[in-house]
């Protein structure tokens, strides 16, 4: 079952990266192509475990992780630069 569920989600989950690929690029304000990114590596998140779980690898996972911290502290410092305009206090 899950030889036909886990690559129809990669597809699925592909769609969505490329969508906020769009979203990212054409995004109408900074706030909403901010969102986009954090989106984007929350969808490329789920793609690198879900492709993990297909290979049945640890190595993804810890990948995964990797880009989670960095995408957090990422959204983060980008919030705090359009809120104050400086990422240090």
């Amino acid at each position: 079952m899950l030889a036909y569920v886990i690559p129809f989600c990669l597809v699925v989950i592909g769609l969505a990266l490329a969508l906020n690929l769009v979203r990212l690029v054409k995004g109408p304000s900074l706030p909403d192509r901010i969102l986009a990114l954090d989106t984007l590596y929350i969808n490329a998140l789920a793609l690198i475990v879900l492709f993990g779980i297909w290979l049945g690898s640890d190595l993804f996972f810890e990948a995964a992780l990797l880009i989670a911290v960095m995408g957090f502290v990422g959204t983060v410092a980008a919030g705090k630069y359009l809120l104050r305009g400086d990422i240090i206090d």
